[in-house]
């Protein structure tokens, strides 16, 4: 049976799609018949694999670099139906040790450069008078030793869906974020890496503990968080909006 595909015809912009939760929901949409545009500082990882996906240099928390390459892509197709805020950074460091550049680089790209890339599809959206954004917080933003850059950024991402949700409901437009609990990416790595900075002396054993308090005790694979956007960026969520979806296999988050 010829497969149709949810999202043929549908353009979407995802970015940090290199990598992670972003590179599984390149796959997950691509499956589906989507265009995709992947804004990552890092190119070359779709080259080879599909005609249908377009890598662009973007750093999102410039705002006129994320302006003009939004440019090009609605001169390219037309349209712009989805974004998909994959894009994210860690610089962890207890608040004693933290200098002012990890906090300010954890705070642009996270969360200003999410409020760059809303900030520049709205106007084609409203012409549209429909779209989806799907924002990327995390359960850090309930609060994470060592992390006081990477929560702030991410409660901030909760409140900018909201308030996005409010404004831009009347054009058809819906907003809602996903909240990844532990997931199994190169991020996470650079988290074990670094655990020292948070002052957690064993990561294992950390590690251990999150699997313990959680009842589907396994940890999280980044398809767990692509099935949860997939979900958002349909017309089967058109009656879903502002909403934060954690996904972290445990109710308590």
């Amino acid at each position: 049976m010829r497969h149709i595909g949810t999202f043929r015809g549908k353009v979407a912009i995802i970015t940090g799609g290199a990598g992670g939760i972003g590179e599984a929901t390149v796959k997950k949409l691509l499956f589906e018949k989507a265009k995709i545009v992947v804004f990552d500082l890092l190119q070359g990882k779709w080259q080879d694999y599909s005609d249908d996906v377009y890598e662009m240099k973007v750093d999102i928390s410039n705002r006129r670099e994320v302006e003009d390459a939004v440019n090009c892509v609605f001169k390219k197709f037309n349209r712009i139906d989805i974004l998909i805020n994959c894009a994210g950074i860690l610089k962890d460091h207890l608040i004693d040790d933290m200098l002012d550049d990890e906090w300010d680089t954890v705070i642009d790209v996270n969360l200003k450069g999410s409020f760059n890339c809303c900030k520049a599809v709205t106007p084609f959206m409203k012409r549209q008078q429909q779209g989806k954004m799907i924002l990327i917080s995390s359960v850090a933003a309930l609060g994470a030793k060592g992390r006081v850059n990477y929560a702030a950024a991410k409660a901030g991402i909760q409140g900018l869906t909201k308030s996005l949700a409010i404004e831009l409901g009347p054009h058809g437009i819906h907003v809602n974020a996903v909240a990844p609990g532990y997931i199994e990416t190169q991020m996470s790595k650079v988290s074990e890496a670094d655990a020292h900075k948070r002052g957690i002396d064993n990561f294992n054993q950390m590690k251990e503990a999150i699997l313990n308090r959680n009842p589907i005790r396994r940890i999280g694979k980044p398809e767990d968080v692509a099935n949860v956007i997939e979900f958002l960026a349909t017309e089967k969520s058109d009656y879903v909006t502002g909403q934060i979806i954690y996904v972290s296999g445990s109710p308590s988050n």
